[in-house]
C-alpha cells in the first residue's frame, strides 16, 4: 500500500494530538469493522475554532487524516468547519489508498460531532446546522463525497 509522504508525516508527526480539558464540543466516532476510533475536542470562541486536539486509535491514515483534518479548521470560523468534507482531508495529504478513504469520512465525521456537542451545550439542535450524523462502514458511504 502505498502512502504520500503527506500521509507519513501526519503519521509520523500528527499535529494537534491530545485532550483538551476547556473543550466545549467534543465528538467520537468510530468504525467498529476496522477499529478506528476518533475523538476530536474544539475550543470555540466567538464563532472561531480557537484550539482543537485529537485523540485516535487506528491505522496511518487515521491518525494522519485526524492530524490534517484538525490543522485545516484551526483558527477557522465554524461555518469553515462545518464545510470541510473528507474529499478536502484527502486532497490536503495528496491522497489515500481507497480501501483506506473511510478514515477520511471519519475525521469529517468526528469534526461534526464535536461541533453538534457545541450547539447541544448552547441548548440548539444542531441537526439543522450540523446534518445527521450517521456511522460509516466500509461500503458505498465511505465513497469520497
Amino acid at each position: 500500500m502505498e502512502y504520500s509522504e503527506k500521509v507519513m508525516e501526519h503519521f509520523a508527526n500528527p499535529h494537534n494530538v491530545g485532550k483538551l480539558d476547556d473543550a466545549n464540543g467534543i465528538g467520537e466516532v468510530g468504525n467498529a469493522k476496522c477499529g478506528d476510533i476518533m475523538k476530536m475536542y474544539l475550543k470555540i470562541e466567538d464563532d472561531i475554532i480557537k484550539d482543537v486536539k485529537f485523540n485516535t486509535y487506528g491505522c496511518a491514515s487515521a491518525i494522519a487524516t485526524s492530524s490534517m483534518a484538525t490543522d485545516l479548521i484551526k483558527g477557522k470560523p465554524v461555518s469553515e468547519a462545518l464545510k470541510l468534507t473528507n474529499k478536502a482531508v484527502v486532497e490536503a495529504l495528496d491522497g489515500l489508498p481507497a480501501v483506506k478513504i473511510h478514515c477520511s469520512v471519519l475525521a469529517e465525521q468526528a469534526i461534526k460531532a464535536a461541533l453538534a456537542d457545541y450547539y447541544k451545550r448552547q441548548g440548539i439542535d444542531p441537526e439543522p446546522i450540523v446534518g445527521k450524523l450517521s456511522e460509516c462502514e466500509h461500503d458505498d458511504a465511505c465513497a469520497l463525497k
